[in-house]
């Protein structure tokens, strides 16, 4: 018996941003081209990676949306932490090997003693086990060959902290953090600060911005849809900078930015970027307030 292989659909210009549920054991990239294979789409991105143990919301960004996905990669994130007290491994999550194991006598008064020195402005030195890059090379594969390079300290955000259960050497922490936090790293820390050790066991992303789990479709529930369902779930690119200030513009104005014109507008702070509006609401793109003064396009839509 044989069976047929499934036919290619043709490539598109498709828009959109898709809130997409990463589950667990799939790289960001690989789900990333499941995307844009079911969506058959030209152009497609990600912002801002998952572990392949992690799962949950990885926002992708779908043609003219790629030109506003930076937006969102300074955001904060919540994430739901299990971290396995009592363990260390290489890389700090479940992929490593184990190097050291120690008894576990955690209690629930010591774990909120020790959090608040992970809370507010703290420094991190990231792990080797990542893909931040050192001489065109990313560290992971410095790692790999066995190979230790010194790694600066960051200045990194942790918002909060809040324990959802310590449940014998298993503990779960909500982490609401900034950009740039090594969530297998905090881990780490903090099993080194209770005197046990610990490495991150698993992970969730909860929310990335303004947008959360809740709103995020699997990729089950997006590979039994057909297009026009897959294109209903997209959402406007313009969600990508709501946090932005809007400026309606009128017709001569919309016209001058979108033929790369800077326009004058008085009160704009140097510097600061605007999501800017045709006439009919329609979303343009983002300009920036020169040094003149001046409201300049940055990134737009296409035609």
């Amino acid at each position: 018996m044989t069976t047929e292989p499934r036919r290619r659909l043709p490539r598109r210009k498709v828009d959109g941003v898709l809130l997409l549920d990463k589950p667990a054991g799939l790289s960001s990239n690989a789900a990333l081209q499941q995307v844009k294979r079911l969506y058959s789409a030209e152009k497609a991105g990600h912002t801002g990676t998952l572990d392949p143990f992690a799962s949950g919301l990885l926002p992708i960004c779908l043609g003219e949306a790629t030109k506003f996905s930076r937006f969102l990669l300074d955001a904060d994130k919540v994430y739901r932490a299990e971290i396995r007290l009592g363990v260390r491994t290489t890389t700090a999550d479940p992929e490593g090997e184990v190097i050291e194991t120690r008894p576990v006598a955690v209690t629930p008064e010591q774990v909120r003693a020790v959090l608040p020195r992970f809370l507010g402005e703290i420094l991190q030195v990231p792990p080797m086990h990542s893909a931040l890059k050192r001489d065109g090379k990313p560290l992971y594969e410095y790692a790999r060959q066995g190979i230790e390079l010194e790694r600066p300290p960051r200045r990194v955000q942790v918002h909060a902290l809040v324990v959802e259960a310590l449940a014998g050497e298993v503990l779960t922490l909500k982490v609401h953090c900034g950009k740039g936090l090594y969530v297998r790293t905090l881990a780490e820390d903090i099993g080194a600060a209770l005197g046990c050790g610990a490495y991150l066991q698993a992970l969730r992303r909860l929310q990335v911005g303004p947008f959360s789990l809740d709103q995020a479709v699997g990729l089950p529930e997006l590979e039994a849809l057909d297009l026009a369902g897959r294109d209903a779930v997209l959402k406007p690119a313009a969600i990508l900078v709501a946090d932005l200030p809007r400026l309606d513009l009128d017709l001569d104005a919309a016209w001058q930015v979108c033929h790369g014109q800077p326009i004058w507008r008085p009160g704009l702070a140097v510097g600061q970027c605007h999501a800017i509006h045709a006439p009919d609401g329609r979303f343009l793109g983002v300009a920036e307030v020169d040094p003149d003064g001046k409201l300049a396009p940055r990134r737009l839509l296409a035609g």
